[in-house]
C-alpha cells in the first residue's frame, strides 16, 4: 500500500466529444489512469479535469499532492496561464510531474523544459517495440527488456527536449522511427517523467504493464523529503554572512 498522494489531471474532452473515445474510456482517461495506480497499492488517488474551476488544480488540491499525472491533447491553449505558474511552482517545491503521450505540448511541460518539445508523429496503427535501456532505473523495476504495444500512434525523433537526467526508455516503430520515449528531469526540489504511450484512440492505460510504468514513476517522483526549495519568492539577498570576512577597502560601489 503506498500513501503516496496522486492526482491524475485530464482535459476529459476527447471521451465526451467522440463517441469511439468515450468507448474506450468510459470513466475517462484519468478514471483508467486513476484505476491502475489503485491496482498497483495506491490508497490516495484523485482526479482533477479541464472544464472544472481552475482546472480542478486549487490551491489546496495541489497543496495536498504528491504526484502530479497530467494527460492533455487538443486543448494545451484552453489551460489557464495562472494555473499552470502554480503547478510549475509546486514542481520547484518538490511535487513529482508525470507528463504522458501528446502532453508533450502541453504549457507546463514546455514552461518546464525551456523547449518547443516539438517531435515527428504519424498515425498508422504501427507496432512500438519499446526498449528499457536504464534497467536499475526505479521507475524500470519489474519490466521485462523490452514490451511492445501492437498498434499505436508514432511518434519520431528529432525530440526537441532538453537531454534527459535519465533515458529510461526508447522506442522502435514499425515504420522505422525511434524515439526517446522515457525521460526523467529535475527541476528545482521536483522530479518530472515524460512517457509516451497513450493516444486516446488505443486502449492504452487499461494494459497492465503500461499501468506498471506509471505505478513505478509516481513512487520514483514522489518527493523525497529534503531540505525546502528555497526560492519561492526570488533570489535571496543573503546579508549576514556563514562566517566572519576580512574588512577590504574597496571602493566599488554596492549596486547589487
Amino acid at each position: 500500500m503506498s500513501d503516496i498522494r496522486v492526482t491524475v489531471w485530464n482535459e476529459f474532452r476527447h471521451e465526451n466529444e467522440n463517441e469511439f473515445i468515450g468507448g474506450i474510456y468510459p470513466d475517462g482517461i484519468h478514471g483508467a489512469i486513476a484505476a491502475g495506480l489503485r491496482e498497483h497499492g495506491f490508497t490516495n488517488v484523485g482526479t482533477a479535469t479541464l472544464d472544472e474551476p481552475e482546472h480542478g488544480l486549487t490551491d489546496e488540491v495541489l497543496a495536498q499532492t504528491d504526484v502530479l499525472v497530467w494527460w492533455g491533447h487538443k486543448a494545451h491553449g484552453d489551460v489557464q496561464d495562472a494555473i499552470v505558474q502554480k503547478v510549475q511552482n509546486r514542481v520547484l517545491e518538490g511535487m513529482g510531474l508525470i507528463v504522458l503521450h501528446s502532453g508533450h505540448h502541453s504549457k507546463i511541460f514546455r514552461k518546464l523544459m525551456g523547449t518547443s518539445c516539438s517531435l515527428r508523429w504519424r498515425e498508422a496503427d504501427e507496432k512500438e517495440r519499446i526498449w528499457v535501456v536504464k534497467p536499475s532505473h526505479p521507475i524500470a523495476q519489474g519490466l521485462p527488456p523490452y514490451f511492445e504495444n501492437d498498434e499505436c500512434e508514432m511518434y519520431g525523433e528529432l525530440f526537441d527536449i532538453p537531454a534527459p537526467d535519465d533515458l529510461v526508455f526508447i522506442s522502435w516503430f514499425e515504420g522505422g522511427n525511434v524515439f526517446r520515449s522515457g525521460c526523467t528531469f529535475h527541476r528545482g526540489n521536483g522530479k518530472i517523467f515524460y512517457f509516451r504511450p497513450g493516444h486516446e484512440t488505443y486502449p492504452l492505460y487499461h494494459k497492465p504493464i503500461i499501468r506498471q510504468v506509471i505505478a513505478n514513476a509516481a513512487r520514483w517522483a514522489a518527493p523525497a523529503g529534503g531540505p525546502a526549495f528555497p526560492y519561492t519568492k526570488g533570489a535571496i539577498n543573503e546579508r549576514e554572512p556563514l562566517a566572519p570576512i576580512t574588512p577590504k577597502d574597496s571602493k566599488r560601489a554596492r549596486i547589487g
